[in-house]
């Protein structure tokens, strides 16, 4: 069974990628940069809201600057992975905002997360208190990022 994805031509991708660097671009400079008048480029930016391609708008924040530089990814095994125990974990979760995603894995581990928090003290109290303490959770491995290579280029791939 094949997924059925919207059709995307040369102008909508051409959206998708001007808005991906500049979320707050007004239709005008936006049809402008992307060769199309204002009327037909309002049209497909509405379509691809509706579509559900285009999910929202919002700013992005350097959380280096925010004082959240430090970045770990944790494996998580769950004792049950029951349907109703990985929608427990998933609601529980979606409640701690250091953890800033997070992927149900095939593979040796149930779940990656990414977290991000102020130091490592910071990150030692969110493991103890809040992803150790989640429904189901069996033990947790956490790796450490050094240094962020490359994020958000969503952009590229479009």
């Amino acid at each position: 069974m094949t997924k059925d994805y919207p059709e995307l031509d040369r102008f909508d991708r051409a959206i998708l990628t001007v808005l991906a660097g500049e979320g707050r671009i007004s239709i005008t400079d936006l049809a402008r940069r992307i060769g199309l008048s204002k009327s037909p480029t309002q049209a497909r930016l509405r379509r691809l809201e509706k579509e559900g391609i285009i999910t929202g708008y919002r700013a992005l924040f350097d959380p280096i600057r925010l004082g959240l530089d430090h970045v770990s990814f944790v494996e998580v095994r769950l004792r049950d992975t029951r349907e109703s125990a990985l929608d427990e974990f998933n609601a529980a979760v979606a409640t701690i905002p250091e953890i800033e995603q997070c992927h149900l894995i095939a593979g040796n581990f149930d779940y990656l997360m990414k977290v991000r928090t102020q130091d490592m003290s910071d990150y030692r109290r969110v493991l103890a208190e809040k992803i150790s303490t989640l429904p189901h959770v069996a033990n947790t491995s956490t790796y450490v990022a050094m240094q962020a290579v490359k994020e958000n280029a969503l952009s590229d791939v479009i």
